[in-house]
């Protein structure tokens, strides 16, 4: 009776050990993708500041250049590009976010190699 006993704390022991490892394993998931997804935003926030201005300047230097003759035919042609450009960046923005990352990936396989391993 002994040895059952002794045989299943260490089946035990090993059943918890594997949900530690697997736990560590998605909470470095989590982790991961946390700082991935913090340091996408800061570049991409960094990124539409410099866009933005060099867009801004480009703006007025073209009505800057058409002042005297073109202005309203060149700023009414620049404003219809900046809201198709818009709608466009819109537009892929929201088929962007549907695309959807498997989160925890990597947790999933283990524990699909961890059922394959376990059944009989």
């Amino acid at each position: 009776m002994a040895n059952i006993t002794e045989s299943l704390k260490r089946v035990a022991g090993t059943v918890f050990v594997i949900l530690q490892t697997r736990l560590e394993l998605l909470a470095n998931e989590l982790d991961e993708e946390r700082l991935r997804i913090e340091k996408t935003l800061l570049y991409a926030g960094i990124a539409l500041l410099f866009f933005g201005l060099s867009i801004m300047l480009l703006t007025v230097l073209v009505v800057v250049v058409f002042w005297d003759s073109q202005r309203l035919p060149v700023l009414g042609g620049l404003s219809a590009f900046f809201l198709i450009a818009g709608l466009l960046m819109w537009n892929a923005l929201r088929l962007t976010a549907k695309k959807r990352h498997p989160l925890f990936s990597a947790s999933l396989a283990e524990l699909s190699d961890d059922r394959e391993h376990l059944s009989p």
